[in-house]
């Protein structure tokens, strides 16, 4: 197994955590990928990766026919429990590479924070088969706006104590360029017409064990060992408990990217 395909799997081993305390997302984007696809009433979507839930119910409350996917069983576990009181919602322990579909029967693929997991190669090409002539596609994500400025600046001292080999994400590349290159990849692919960006700006509280939970559903920091986890785990909870009276403020940073499928037989 290699190491993207074991960071894939990790996440199961925290499905508690992430269904607690994972964010949505907002509102107002799940109203732009309704609006802008014109799914109809009793439209079909496909979420790739649906996790525990966290984008799932917002259209599950709406009546859509879902179809779920997702490799972690413990994941599958809670997203289901989470929706059984939609019947119209079916969720599947498979990925989506190996899942056999029905050809030209979706109105919307969907996928949260979790297309980057599969082959561009092979996942643009797929979602494209599967949805209608008149389907869309709609990945979306929350990010971490830059600069990062306060605790975000502050507490990569602690990460280069315990891990200096980790790349100070303050001198990465701006949150911009991120989705640039994501949006020229989805056009030069020539399966959809071209991209629509959306941005959503918000921000989510957490205390200071909340936010301990929220990273260990990271799957890089869940791949630590143990004994660097745990001192990396100690030194953050330190300097919030210290500096930030116990109390994160995450800015998220809610990035849609919605296309229509090409009209054109593939």
């Amino acid at each position: 197994m290699n190491m993207k395909s074991s960071r894939k799997i990790v996440f199961d081993q925290t499905a508690k955590d992430y269904d607690e305390v994972r964010p949505g997302y907002p509102n107002k984007l799940i109203e732009d990928i309704i609006s802008i696809s014109c799914i109809p009433e009793d439209g079909r979507i496909l979420e790739i990766g649906c996790g525990t839930g966290q984008a799932t119910i917002p259209f599950a409350k709406r009546c859509y026919y879902m179809t779920c996917l997702d490799i972690g069983k413990n994941m599958v576990a809670l997203c289901k429990n989470n929706c059984q009181k939609y019947s119209r919602v079916h969720v599947y322990p498979i990925s989506f590479e190996e899942w056999k579909p029905e050809m030209n029967s979706f109105d919307i693929v969907i996928s949260a924070t979790a297309f980057h997991w599969i082959s561009p190669e092979i996942g643009y090409r797929k979602a494209t088969q599967i949805l209608k002539d008149s389907g869309y596609i709609a990945i979306f994500s929350n990010l971490h706006p830059t600069p990062y400025t306060g605790f975000f600046q502050a507490v990569q001292k602690v990460y280069r104590n315990v891990i200096p080999e980790w790349r100070d994400p303050c001198n990465g590349p701006p949150t911009e360029n991120k989705i640039k290159s994501t949006v020229n990849y989805i056009n030069k692919t020539g399966l959809f017409e071209k991209v629509l960006v959306k941005r959503y700006s918000w921000t989510e509280e957490y205390k200071t064990d909340q936010y301990i939970k929220l990273l260990n559903t990271y799957s890089d920091h869940r791949c630590l060992d143990e004994k660097r986890r745990l001192a990396l785990f100690s030194g953050i909870k330190t300097l919030i408990e210290n500096e930030y009276d116990g109390v994160v403020t995450r800015p998220y940073l809610a990035v849609l990217y919605i296309a229509k499928k090409l009209g054109k037989k593939l």
